[in-house]
């Protein structure tokens, strides 16, 4: 990192959670005035996606502490967005930073948390709950600029 000049640099990350039929039943899913696919699930402890937001946020700026080895940056941005498809959320995470190293940890470790957060908060009425994939979908900045060929999405 030393030699290197700082850069804007940008790294978005996908995560899925996977719920059974009994946890789509078992919450209340709501999207009045969110638009399309923005419907949060609302559980005993609050409304989920949006806990599982200020969680993935939160890991993304602790991502140093977290992994060994990896350097603290200044996070300039970090958007957390969840969208429910079917019977999964599907959880993007981008970061932005202006530094000498790149913010694919930040944006993985974000949207890794934001999944975790979410099996948290629906664990009680199953266990069948799947996080899958969690993938660079592609980042920016830096030596050479990546996009994943197959995005990542659900079923991709």
């Amino acid at each position: 990192v030393g030699c290197k000049s700082p850069s804007r640099r940008v790294a978005v990350a996908r995560s899925t959670v996977v719920f059974p039929p009994e946890v789509l039943s078992a919450f209340r899913l709501d999207d009045e005035g969110r638009g399309v696919g923005n419907t949060e699930m609302i559980g005993p402890k609050g409304p989920i996606f949006e806990t599982a937001k200020i969680a993935g946020i939160m890991g993304a700026k602790k991502t140093s502490d977290l992994i060994p080895l990896c350097h603290p940056l200044p996070l300039d941005r970090v958007n957390i967005t969840i969208r429910l498809v079917n019977n999964t959320a599907v959880i993007e995470c981008e970061c932005t930073v202006t530094h000498k190293t790149g913010v694919e940890m930040e944006a993985l470790t974000g949207a890794s948390i934001a999944a975790l957060t979410i099996y948290d908060m629906v664990k009680a009425v199953s266990h069948g709950v799947e996080i899958g994939r969690t993938v660079l979908v592609g980042k920016s900045g830096g030596k050479s600029d990546y996009v994943r060929e197959d995005d990542g999405s659900v079923g991709g």
